[in-house]
């Protein structure tokens, strides 16, 4: 065993004692919560690679700081390994921003942000925490109150100072999220993250039908969760291969699948088939009892 392969080795070992020593604080609540420590952790990642040790999976990553559940640790870890370009970053139905997946990378990282929504009190809020967050006080990132619309949305973008090659798009519309990224252009993204519709399962090919004005809500709903919305994975993994990205892994609830684009980082960040993202129990739950409600609606094979 070479020299390399010994520090190699030694770097696994370390790596995986400090995962199982601090799972718990490394997901959800008790994420690392810090600049430093997720410095360190993105450190660590890179050693990973550096010395060719094997690399953790997405389950062994995934924490939350500002996003809905494990996805600030898996972008965390996404661009340790591929790295960064210009921190650039778009996200598409932000809310207020303070739970959204690009809030980690604006706050903890010094990510340069351009957030929309469609409700002007949320955006007002996310304004005003942004403005007075002590890291984005001099700063904040560009809070725009939109109407996402398909045949508009390259120019809003634009209008915004964004364009050409940016590090990560996140898309979040509980609606017509398959048409708006179908037509966004002005914006090349190394990283997508989205929502998909898991309750269809692993192999219909489908979407709700666009509208303007489209609205999950006045559909079946289940605990407030829309039914009738978005698009299936194998959609968006259609999708993606045609605007030449490929699925590397999903959230640990089974619905935001991350893509990374093709030609970066492919062998150490590999594609992963559709039904290794449907082996979840709530996935599995849902294709059961909540795909029914909604299986007989008016959906788009794509």
């Amino acid at each position: 065993m070479t020299i390399f392969q010994k520090i190699g080795t030694r770097l696994k070992n370390l790596f995986e004692r400090f995962l199982v020593d601090h799972s718990n604080r490394l997901r959800l609540e008790h994420a690392p919560s810090n600049s430093a420590s997720q410095l360190a952790l993105s450190i660590a990642y890179r050693q990973l690679v550096a010395s060719g040790a094997p690399l953790p999976s997405f389950k062994e990553v995934g924490f939350k700081a500002y996003s809905q559940t494990d996805e600030d640790g898996i972008l965390l870890f996404i661009f340790s390994i591929i790295g960064v370009t210009n921190k650039k970053c778009v996200e598409i139905c932000a809310g207020h921003g303070m739970e959204c997946n690009t809030a980690n990378l604006i706050i903890h990282h010094g990510w340069n942000g351009l957030l929309f929504d469609g409700d002007p009190k949320l955006v007002r809020q996310g304004n005003a925490f942004y403005r007075h967050h002590k890291a984005t006080f001099a700063d904040p990132p560009t809070f725009v109150c939109s109407w996402i619309k398909r045949d508009t949305i390259n120019e809003v973008i634009e209008q915004n100072g964004f364009s050409g090659e940016i590090d990560l798009l996140s898309l979040d519309m509980d609606g017509v999220d398959y048409w708006i990224w179908e037509a966004l252009e002005v914006i090349k993204p190394r990283v997508v993250i989205l929502e998909y519709q898991d309750i269809i399962g692993p192999e219909k090919s489908i979407s709700v039908p666009y509208a303007d004005d489209f609205n999950a809500y006045v559909h079946p709903t289940t605990n407030s969760a829309p039914n009738f919305s978005g698009a299936s994975l194998a959609a968006f993994v259609k999708l993606g291969r045609r605007k030449g990205y490929r699925l590397v892994g999903c959230n640990q609830s089974g619905y935001n699948a991350f893509f990374v684009k093709d030609g970066i980082a492919d062998r150490l960040i590999p594609e992963i088939p559709v039904s290794d993202c449907f082996n979840i129990p709530k996935v599995i739950w849902g294709m059961k009892y909540r795909w029914p409600t909604v299986a007989n609606l008016p959906w788009v094979e794509v």
